[in-house]
């Protein structure tokens, strides 16, 4: 039996204050019935004593003090799950937005998850190809792992993440993918370029879409990314699928929470933000993986933009601690027009050595990425030397580290917003590219190696005079 409370004690933004409440659970859903008939949800957000206050999803605007009723659900936020979520746009909170009617589940599940039992996991092996040879080749991107992506205001991120949601596969032509994408805070053109991007690109059949645009309520924003991991969690784990996770932008994820959390009168930490924004994070990034015996997968890559290009900030240094890596956008290489403008050296991908290689990509990716950062690393040396004496003064070889420098970003880095490479193309223009220094220079790759792939340039010269 439902139990109603009429009236309530105190309305602060979005939230009510009930009095005399007894028997209800933390994170419960509530129903508020205002003197109209119209309703709305609302969740318990914080107890005391018999004082309960509700956060309402659909904003207090509207409430008054009394002629309203609260009745308890006795159950956490569900979302509705089917396999025919593929293919469907919704909002924040679970609900299709699509026009193409309600979805019929197949079941319900609390949309803040289980937690993975630390012995049933599987250790992350093989790669998700996006496309990309940034990412493919040197930071590449493995099964079960998360892996987010700094970039900052302004930035090309949005084209980026479409970009892997267009071109994003298995190895495996026969195992079943599928993608999860989450937008928060979503400005309305951002909103609708990812929409038609997914429609035009016929990618939208194999996404789910869950869109929060920047005029939604801020709870609905909270929401989102649990509303996409629960979907991913059951469609990997149901129906085996490998399921990529795009979420973009924990940023406007992170700034709803302090609002969230200032509303609710808690102590700031560092910037304003709760101190709970480790462990909450956690609860986000820690729902990928795979499990033992179970086929399927979950894999993550948040997009983040950092205030300021501060790498330092709260969310990106949080963030960092948890996940295993990060790409990192590079702020010059944007506005130079390079796309994408992935900084190489700061990106990593802390699992890669665990999924490429012999048995999973080729035999040669290991040490052709290992020798492409080391080299790249030496162009900057050289960058630094050529800005102090002039490039004129330099060695042959610093010339020759220069040459290769560019060539890296122009076309190992650089590649169309369409362009889709196989591994293949990639370590293809990585040999090519790294065959400009010479062999003596590549001290990372066994000389057995070289002589398959290295490509003597000078005997090359040589033989047409």
């Amino acid at each position: 039996m439902k139990i109603e409370y009429t009236g309530v004690s105190n309305i602060n933004g979005p939230l009510l204050t009930l009095d005399g409440v007894r028997g209800v659970a933390y994170d419960e859903m509530a129903e508020i019935t205002m003197k109209n008939g119209q309703k709305r949800s609302g969740r318990v957000i914080m107890i005391d004593g018999e004082k309960v206050v509700l956060q309402v999803f659909e904003g207090t605007k509207g409430i008054a003090l009394d002629n309203n009723s609260v009745s308890f659900e006795g159950h956490p936020m569900e979302l509705a799950l089917s396999k025919e979520m593929l293919g469907r746009v919704f909002n924040g909170a679970g609900r299709p937005i699509d026009g193409l009617g309600e979805l019929y589940p197949e079941e319900k599940r609390d949309v803040n998850g289980m937690a993975m039992n630390p012995v049933a996991r599987q250790y992350p092996r093989n790669c998700i190809y996006t496309g990309i040879s940034a990412i493919d080749c040197m930071a590449t991107l493995i099964r079960g792992q998360k892996l987010p992506i700094f970039s900052g205001a302004g930035m090309s991120h949005n084209q980026l993440a479409a970009q892997i949601v267009r071109q994003a596969k298995v190895g495996e032509s026969d195992e079943k993918f599928g993608i999860v994408f989450a937008g928060m805070g979503l400005k309305k053109d951002a909103a609708d370029f990812f929409k038609k991007d997914f429609e035009d690109s016929s990618a939208l059949q194999r996404v789910v879409m869950f869109i929060n645009e920047a005029s939604d309520p801020i709870i609905e924003r909270i929401l989102t990314p649990r509303c996409a991991l629960t979907a991913a969690e059951y469609l990997a784990f149901t129906y085996g699928m490998h399921i990529l996770v795009i979420m973009t932008d924990m940023t406007a994820y992170c700034e709803a929470l302090r609002e969230f959390s200032s509303s609710k009168n808690e102590i700031p930490s560092r910037k304003g933000y709760p101190s709970y924004l480790y462990s909450d994070l956690a609860s986000l990034y820690e729902r990928a993986g795979m499990l033992e015996g179970v086929p399927g997968s979950v894999t993550q890559v948040p997009i983040l933009t950092m205030p300021n290009d501060d790498i330092t900030h709260p969310i990106p240094d949080l963030t960092g601690y948890i996940t295993e890596g990060q790409i990192v956008l590079d702020r010059d290489m944007d506005q130079k027009g390079m796309y994408p403008p992935i900084g190489v050296l700061p990106s990593l991908s802390r699992l890669m050595k665990d999924g490429i290689g012999k048995g999973y990509t080729r035999e040669d990716h290991p040490p052709l990425s290992t020798q492409l950062f080391a080299c790249y690393s030496k162009v900057q040396d050289a960058r630094s030397l050529a800005s102090v004496i002039g490039e004129e003064e330099l060695s042959d070889v610093d010339k020759k580290y220069m040459k290769f420098g560019e060539r890296f970003e122009q076309e190992f880095v650089q590649q169309g917003r369409s362009e889709n490479r196989s591994l293949e193309q990639t370590l293809s223009i990585g040999w090519e590219i790294l065959s400009d220094l010479p062999r003596s220079e590549l001290n990372r790759i066994d000389a057995k190696m070289l002589d398959q792939h290295y490509i003597d340039k000078s005997a090359a010269a040589g033989s047409e005079d």
